[in-house]
């Protein structure tokens, strides 16, 4: 009985473009894998093939970006592929100042298999298995972004990495049975049980959700965002359903902020405790502004020893150091004429995301209001 409701979810959840939107060839000169479907091959995307743990191959794509020291990994939503996404995350790597890893679940896209809970976690591990291996990405600088069923694959990630920089949750759901359900705990044969996951993950998390979303409800977004360690102040975009909240001017003036605020902070692994400071969570986005503001970092933990005070003091030392460094990457990104430039490009990256419609038969799955403790 679990493993037919388990199936059942599972058939619900999953909602790959049918057809693909995109095939891959292979250029005969080069060896190099391409999307056929776009018109113009860019020297700064690499699309790989990827072996994952369940036996399938996936279809990858890396958006190297010169200037970053950070890099996102993106697990996307339903009903797109990366012949869809292509372009939004190439602009979103360019406006935002990382590198940018996107990859299609098996059985979406070109990637083979059926996809599955399980097996979408072994595809974000091939995934950033590849960011590590291939391009020399380390876990304190990576950012996992999760936008609606990629939510499942990035909190189960993000719960093994501990160094992990930040986590950007973009309309995401408490648990598959409860998208369907207003049920009020978690039962063994629930899909991607996002509410038991976000309490163990220990860095900054941002949660990004649309008001009036007819798929999964705002209600899951605030519930993970409560259920954080370290809050970042969270974007409800007034009006915003699930499928159109690129087309915001918050949507990316408040990324580019984010990761701003991330690049102050030393590495997880150069910095076991953070105070309130190393985060600006300045915003007119929310109405949770000071509970973000009081929450947002590492509790301090008793010191035991002289030796721990002094690398305590060391370390506070070093990071304001580093806030007041002129030469970082997050100082000319958090400059107002950046600022104003990622404010009027969010037009082009709307219109991209108009033009690829990325919702498709989702919103067959009906939205539930969680009023769960």
């Amino acid at each position: 009985m679990g493993n037919a409701t388990s199936s059942m979810a599972a058939k619900f959840a999953f909602f790959p473009p049918k057809p693909p939107s995109y095939t891959l060839l292979m250029d005969e000169s080069s060896g190099i894998l391409r999307i056929s479907e776009i018109a113009h091959h860019r020297e700064d995307v690499d699309v790989v093939k990827l072996a994952t743990r369940k036996g399938n191959t996936i279809v990858a794509m890396y958006v190297k970006n010169n200037s970053a020291t950070l890099t996102v990994l993106y697990s996307h939503g339903n009903a797109a592929d990366l012949g869809q996404m292509y372009p939004i995350f190439t602009e979103l790597s360019a406006h935002l100042g990382v590198n940018l890893m996107g990859y299609d679940y098996s059985g979406y896209g070109q990637s083979s298999g059926k996809p599955s809970e399980q097996d979408t976690y072994a595809d974000i591990e091939a995934a950033y298995k590849c960011l590590k291996e291939n391009y020399g990405v380390k876990e304190e600088d990576t950012i996992l972004y999760g936008q609606s069923v990629g939510s499942g694959p990035t909190l189960e990630l993000a719960t093994q990495l501990p160094k992990l920089r930040a986590v950007i949750l973009h309309s995401p759901m408490l648990s598959g049975l409860r998208v369907m359900y207003p049920v009020k705990k978690t039962f063994w044969f629930d899909i991607y049980k996002n509410i038991d996951k976000i309490p163990l993950v220990k860095c900054p998390v941002l949660v990004i959700h649309g008001t009036k979303d007819e798929v999964v409800d705002i209600s899951h977004g605030r519930k993970l965002w409560e259920f954080c360690n370290e809050k970042y102040e969270p974007l409800w975009l007034n009006g915003g359903n699930h499928c159109n909240l690129e087309l915001f001017p918050e949507y990316l003036s408040h990324l580019v902020k984010f990761i701003s605020a991330i690049e102050k902070l030393p590495p997880m692994q150069n910095v076991p405790e953070l105070k309130p400071e190393s985060l600006d969570t300045s915003s007119n986005s929310t109405d949770n502004k000071e509970k973000a503001r009081s929450s947002i970092e590492l509790r301090q933990k008793p010191r035991s020893s002289t030796g721990k005070i002094d690398k305590s003091r060391a370390s506070t030392e070093k990071r304001e150091r580093s806030r007041r460094s002129l030469d970082r990457p997050w100082k000319s990104r958090n400059s107002t004429d950046q600022m104003d430039k990622a404010r009027n490009s969010f037009e082009r990256l709307g219109e991209m995301v108009r033009s690829v419609g990325l919702c498709g038969s989702v919103d067959c799955i009906k939205p539930t209001v969680v009023s769960e403790v």
